[in-house]
Parts: C-alpha cells; structure tokens; sequence
C-alpha cells in the first residue's frame, strides 16, 4: 500500500474512533486496539521525530529504517500478543532548569518504544479530544501556549481584572499515582492490549548510572506518550472538577487555563478566589499531587484605576505563565491593557545559552557567527514576539551585541575590539531587530 493510501486508511480509522467516543461519552470503550495494524504502525513511524536523542540500546532511526517494515511487523506482532513485548527503561538525563541552577530530569525511551507509544498515543488522542475541555491547551492538535496566551488576555480584559490564583504542581511528572492513572483511564478506555502497554511503560523503571529503578509514581517527562497520559489525569483532577464542581458553586464569573500541568484561575470576587484557595490543595492530595507552597498564590489583579485609595495590590499586581510576566498597563491609547513581558529569569537563561554559544564559537567566521545568532534572535521572537512585549526583545539585543562583542575581542590578545569598531561590523553584519509575531489584536478579532 502505498503512502498516501496508508494515510487516508488511518484517518479514516481515527475518525472512527473520535465518533464512536463522541457518540458514548462517558462509556469505556473496549475494542480499540484492532485499529492499530501495519498502517496504522507506520503513519506512527511517520510522525516520530528522528531526531531524537537514543534510548537504552542506543539505536538510531536511522538504524531502526533499514528494516523498516520487518521492525514494524514484530513490533506490532509482539505488541499485541502480550508477553512477547516488554518495555524497555527509558535512559533517564538531567537538563538545566529555569536559570539553570537545578535541573529537570527527562525520560527518554528507545526509538522503537517511541513509535509504538506514538501508535497508542494516537487511539487515546482520538478518544479523549472528545472529552477534553476548552481550558486545556497543552500539547493538544490546533492548540498551543499563545492559544492558552490569547485566550487568557481576553478573559482577564472582559472581566477588567480581578484576582489570579497562580498555582504550580511540584514535580509533577514525578507524581503522577500509577493507580490512579489507572483508575482514570479505566473511567473512558477499557481495552485490554492499550491498557496492558501503558501498564508496562508506567513500570518500565529508570536506567541512570548503569542502574535500573522502578519507581511507583510518576510518567517520564520526554516519553512521546507522557504529555497526553499528564492531560488525561489532570483533565480529571482539574477540569472536570472545575466545570462540575466549582463553578456552579461561586458567585461571580470565574474562568481557568491549563497548558499541561501549568495553570491560572481568574476570578472576578475575592470570596470566590478565596473558597477555591481554602480546597484546591486538598483535591490535588487526593490524587497523590502537592502544590508548590511557595509558588502557588493569589494575587490581586485588578484594573489598577479600580482598585480602592490605599490599595497594596499594586504591589503584587503581576503573575507569571508560560515565561511571560503578566500586568497592567497603560496602551498608546491611555487606558488599561493587560500586558505580557518576557520573564527576568527567562530572559537570563537565554543571554546564558548565548554567552555560552559565543564563547564556545567565538574562532568561527563572523559570517558564520552572525547566522547562528541571528537564527537564535529570530527562534526567540517566535515565541516571546507579543504585542506589548518590544522593550524585553529590544533589551536582548542590546545584551546580545555585547555579548558578542566580549568574545570576539577574546579572539586575540593583540587587538582591541573597541565599541566603536564593533558598532562598524555591526553594520556590516546586522542582528535582525525586534519582531512582533504574535499581535494580541490578531487574536481579538480574527
């Protein structure tokens, strides 16, 4: 069968799936698994990144594709047949973390667990899109963190302010409570092969410094099937709670946005913020999560001309998501806007990886400095480029220039590179400037 024929075969089978989970919801769905044959295994194939750092055994995609298709039909074969496959423990690496003093351990597994995870992954996708509510915007297909952005600038505008309830999970992906995660799952997916996989990944165990542990909590975080197994629990934990629970019972007008395990509630009454501080704790410890004590608070955030004379909101009128710090300002126009800058420790990570480039780098051609940095600058803009967040990206280049300059005057001891001839090669070589794109306006009124 050729390519395109396989892909029209698949989403015909997805399209199944996400009718009959749309036509009974709320059922667990039992016979799932028949969707997943040798078309379904290589449309995975086709979108795992082969890129890819190697898992235990060390082998490449590139490898795997050199018997493609036999390495498909047994994965597929041992898959479904039950004891034949056993999950491999995903290698587990340490990555810098925030501004880089602590670090964030990640899960990868082999190549060939990536695509069978893919191949599950896209069975529960189909079902649970159907179920997922309009707050979660994590790792979801159409949907992306300036969508969670976008979408929480327009509640807070409409509202005109009110009170943020900023809440973080620690270390989520390490708590995740395996048999809850089941009991979860169980509520919407029952068939036996799917639920026996995920059985196994959850206890595949860690393999770090030669040794293998087997925790009883946690989803690696870099497994291709984590961020969907972390949206389905939290979309219990969290969203189905918030819209059946919580919302009903409060006063004024509330809303919530999740990207993954990252979220904010905005709330129009402070007695409404209030309650929901007094109880989210106690539903996160149901589930075996713990909010981080010092990074979860409620903050006032209220129009600043609306708050009352001796107010110390102002104080704390400011609240971080997704690496933007979010407060009030004043537009071209005068009045209030909600405005989003990038955040300080965000923005110090960068001018790090930068300086650390350039240091490494510094004995390349300025040609080919200059497309490494201003491909970095353009990577930059294309997330942290919002409207009303100019100055933090003009601010980076100025650092950027600097930066640069320092190391290329460590080129050699016998000349100085002053500023002054910096600035000439400067214009010889410019860095591309600061570049707005996404327009909070654009998303306003499409």
């Amino acid at each position: 069968m050729t390519g395109t024929q396989s892909l029209t075969t698949v989403s015909t089978k997805l399209e199944r799936i996400a009718e009959l989970a749309k036509r009974k919801p709320g059922v667990s769905l039992q016979t799932l698994a028949h969707h997943i044959d040798l078309d379904w295994m290589r449309e995975a194939h086709r979108r795992v990144r082969k890129d890819g750092a190697v898992g235990v055994d060390g082998q490449t995609a590139e490898e795997y594709a050199k018997n493609l298709e036999g390495n498909l039909q047994s994965l597929l074969d041992r898959a479904k047949s039950g004891d034949d496959y056993r999950a491999p423990p995903v290698r587990r690496v340490h990555i810098p973390k925030g501004d880089g003093s602590k670090t964030r351990p990640i899960g990868i597994p082999t190549f060939e667990d990536k695509v069978l995870q893919k191949a599950v992954a896209m069975v529960l996708e189909a079902v649970y899109e159907q179920d997922f509510r309009p707050c979660s915007y994590g790792f979801r297909p159409g949907r992306g963190a300036h969508d969670a952005l976008s979408a929480l600038w327009t509640q807070i505008m409409t509202l005109g302010g009110g009170w943020v309830l900023e809440a973080d999970i620690e270390s989520f992906f390490d708590s995740v409570d395996h048999a809850k995660l089941r009991e979860v799952l169980s509520q919407r997916v029952s068939d036996g092969v799917l639920i026996r996989l995920i059985g196994k990944w959850l206890n595949a165990g860690v393999m770090e410094g030669g040794e293998v542990r087997h925790p009883d909590t946690g989803t690696p975080q870099g497994g291709v099937i984590s961020p969907l197994l972390a949206n389905v629990y939290l979309h219990e934990v969290l969203d189905v709670w918030w819209e059946r629970d919580v919302q009903p019972r409060l006063s004024g007008r509330t809303s919530l946005v999740r990207y993954a395990d990252d979220f904010v509630m905005v709330f129009e009454r402070e007695d409404d913020a209030r309650r929901v501080e007094a109880v989210l704790s106690k539903r996160f410890e149901k589930y075996g999560l713990k909010l981080h004590p010092e990074k979860t608070r409620l903050v006032r955030f209220e129009r600043p001309n609306s708050q009352p004379p001796g107010s110390d909101g102002g104080a704390r009128s400011s609240f971080d998501l997704l690496g933007f710090t979010h407060y009030w300002g004043k537009s071209r126009k005068g009045s209030w806007v909600v405005k989003r800058k990038t955040m300080s420790a965000r923005l110090s990570r960068t001018l790090k990886r930068i300086a650390m480039w350039c240091s490494v780098h510094r004995h390349l051609s300025i040609k080919e400095q200059h497309t490494a940095l201003s491909r970095k600058l353009c990577g930059h803009d294309a997330y942290y480029g919002l409207t009303g967040n100019g100055r933090a990206l003009s601010q980076l280049r100025w650092h950027v220039k600097r930066i640069w300059q320092k190391w290329l005057n460590r080129r050699s001891w016998r000349t100085a590179l002053t500023w002054e001839r910096m600035s000439r090669l400067l214009e010889a070589f410019p860095l591309p400037p600061a570049r707005v794109v996404h327009s909070v306006y654009r998303s306003a009124n499409p």
